[in-house]
């Protein structure tokens, strides 16, 4: 090889040597330049405590806020711990006092605090006497922490006497933490309200007495009463919505209350369920308000309360979809709707069993 191929030669492994340092040069650059940015303090990222829920701020200097100033050509946002404490829901122990207001029913009452609605007239005898319709707008009741009865200890009572009363048995009422009385020796002042859990009692029942078709049992000596003897109208045997509105506003049916309480507006036009002869049209005790019952001619009577309006006399034959009257909140209510039963030989059926 002479000598001019040789210095070629050393020359281009000098070029390729040189490229290979370069190239490592640039990769090492790259390597720290990717180090720096990745651990370099991130005072553009949100900041938020562990475990704990946080806050979008914005991070002020002096009178202004940093989103109002140019950094690095972005906003920034400083995410702060929340201080909240979540506090875990806990049981009641204790019967709490409601007020009443426009539109509650007995059953939404126990439906928003977890409870059966027997348990609430249980507890307020005093002032609603087993009657669902005798709650006011501003009256306050009773709300017992769990189903039972939140019973008023009266001079002469014990232990056995109640939990008999009751049905339950005496450690139901003892081991009741909350009641806080000596197992050993328990004694118990009269007037003391005890907790009574699972304890139950029957209800005085107030409800219009079934009224049918015919001299029979009618006493025309009632307001809104009358003799139909003279007959009418007979039903289908189906029965259709009284209220344009198909849904339950206040009480579903259940012991304490044998109807359901459907939505509607002051006003709203109340419709026949089923063909008949009107035999009460108009105001009456118990909380009912102005009031119209059918009698079908098979058994089925009909029941339509607390209406603003009746457009019907009692002893006429209305036929099934026909206006009746009007809805309204007359009698013991706190908003406008229609109180609706439905009659079987005297007997109270659920209404959802046979409307549509």
């Amino acid at each position: 090889m002479n000598k001019n191929n040789l210095k070629e030669n050393n020359q281009q492994k000098n070029i390729i040597f040189y490229l290979f340092w370069v190239l490592a040069a640039l990769m090492v650059a790259v390597f720290v330049f990717v180090t720096i940015q990745f651990f370099e303090p991130q005072t553009n990222r949100s900041v938020s405590a562990i475990g704990q829920a946080a806050v979008d701020v914005p991070i002020t200097t002096g009178s202004a806020t940093l989103p109002e100033l140019a950094i690095s050509g972005t906003d920034t946002l400083l995410r702060y711990a929340n201080p909240r404490t979540i506090i875990p829901t806990r049981a009641r122990t204790e019967a709490i006092t409601y007020t009443i207001e426009t539109g509650d029913s007995i059953f939404g009452i126990a439906q928003q605090f977890n409870i059966n609605p027997e348990t609430i007239l249980w507890a307020n005898k005093d002032v609603l006497n087993d009657d669902p319709h005798m709650i006011s707008v501003g009256m306050d009741l009773r709300i017992p922490p769990v189903d039972g009865v939140y019973y008023k200890w009266k001079e002469g009572d014990t232990l056995e006497s109640v939990a008999s009363q009751l049905k339950v048995s005496q450690k139901d009422i003892l081991n009741w933490t909350p009641n806080k009385l000596d197992r050993t020796n328990p004694q118990i002042e009269p007037d003391t309200y005890v907790m009574v859990p699972g304890g139950q009692r029957e209800f005085q029942q107030w409800v219009v007495p079934t009224i049918p078709r015919g001299p029979a049992g009618v006493n025309s000596t009632i307001p809104g009463a009358c003799d139909t003897s003279g007959g009418g109208a007979y039903g289908t045997g189906t029965f259709v919505w009284p209220s344009a509105n198909h849904f339950v506003s206040g009480n579903e049916y259940w012991s304490g209350h044998l109807a359901i309480d459907l939505g509607a507006m002051l006003g709203d036009a109340i419709y026949a369920s089923d063909s008949g002869v009107v035999v009460y049209a108009g105001g009456i005790s118990g909380g009912y308000g102005n009031m119209i019952m059918i009698d079908h001619g098979n058994g089925y009577q009909t029941l339509y309360a607390h209406l603003s309006a009746i457009n019907v006399r009692c002893g006429q034959s209305v036929y099934q979809g026909s206006v009746i009257g009007a809805a309204g909140s007359t009698g013991n209510s706190t908003g406008a709707h229609l109180h609706f039963e439905v009659r079987y030989f005297g007997g109270f059926i659920n209404p959802h069993y046979v409307l549509p």
